[in-house]
């Protein structure tokens, strides 16, 4: 199916404005003067959690959280999701439109970014529930939007897992696969996910967005004073690490080509070091970090991808097919 830029950036537009003071945020740091940059070094290890889950941007995101309804998507809950450590997540699990001459069980859990809240993702959500015919879980981090706790690697993880048993463990979508789908921070947490649950054959596919290597190989790209200190992150968000070890899952790899947060080099070097029964390299020639989803291809992509998938048996091969799209 083909989505016109026009229709999409017209869905967009409302959320746009958010996007761009996040994105504002991001980029600060790249354009300090290297002496601010170096007093901003020395706050990398007691204010990192602070720097990497910047959960109060914009200022009114732990409070102000839109509803899918917004976006004319009525068929939801607004759920709570507890964690193994006594946090309550919020969330959102939005129906797809019902089509029963073309069923597609599958539930798409998503996992943003470090800044803003689930509510500023609804786009994403409306194009994949609305024009593919997905259903949806959006799921809120400790200390973000309207869940409790503070978020650290170890929190967001147990998030992560909560999540998707969350939905692995509901009777009423027994039938569903499974889709985890992360950007920037949240395609760390997707891959490591995916690699601990890779076994659950309800699991069909990954798709990452300008994900990093590491957070210790991304802090000097982003603080380049810093980077004599970057052993002192102790949020070390170790992609490289798992993702070779995601063998079972097919996996997307959407990669903006302009991205000025993510080096474009560390997805590249991510799909390199994949080695996963299947994977699909898309870059988005125009994309930058916060705004690769209006670039043309984004969400023909991502149904292709999901359209493409196999349903999983318990004897998986051992065969690593990948291919790339260049448009």
């Amino acid at each position: 199916m083909s989505y016109p830029l026009e229709t999409q950036n017209s869905l967009f537009q409302q959320s746009l404005n958010t996007i761009s003071l996040i994105a504002s945020y991001l980029k600060v740091p790249i354009y300090l003067s290297s002496g601010i940059a170096a007093l901003l070094s020395t706050t990398l290890y007691l204010k990192q959690k602070t720097l990497i889950y910047p959960s109060n941007v914009p200022s009114d995101a732990r409070s102000e959280v839109l509803r899918p309804s917004r976006y004319d998507l009525h068929d939801y809950e607004e759920i709570r999701i507890p964690t193994t450590d006594s946090e309550s997540l919020h969330a959102f699990y939005i129906r797809a439109p019902d089509r029963s001459r073309i069923p597609k069980n599958i539930t798409v859990i998503m996992f943003h970014g470090n800044a803003g809240n689930i509510g500023h993702r609804l786009p994403i959500a409306k194009m994949l529930v609305q024009n593919m015919g997905y259903h949806v879980l959006m799921v809120e981090y400790r200390g973000y939007g309207l869940s409790t706790g503070s978020p650290d690697e170890v929190g967001l993880m147990k998030d992560a897992e909560a999540a998707y048993l969350y939905i692995r463990q509901r009777a009423d979508l027994v039938s569903h696969n499974i889709i985890i789908y992360g950007q920037s921070i949240g395609g760390a947490v997707s891959i490591q996910l995916t690699a601990k649950f890779q076994d659950d054959i309800r699991l069909n596919g990954l798709i990452l967005e300008n994900t990093f290597l590491s957070m210790r190989k991304l802090i000097p790209s982003i603080i380049p004073s810093a980077r004599y200190l970057t052993p002192l992150c102790h949020q070390i968000w170790d992609t490289e690490n798992f993702i070779p070890k995601i063998r079972k899952i097919p996996i997307l790899f959407l990669s903006g080509l302009k991205d000025e947060i993510v080096p474009p080099n560390h997805m590249r070097q991510l799909y390199e070091i994949s080695q996963a029964i299947s994977k699909v390299w898309k870059p988005l020639p125009n994309g930058d970090h916060n705004t690769s989803v209006l670039e043309e291809g984004y969400f023909e992509s991502i149904e292709n991808f999901i359209q493409n998938l196999e349903p999983r048996t318990r004897e998986q091969h051992d065969e690593v097919k990948s291919w790339e799209t260049h448009s």
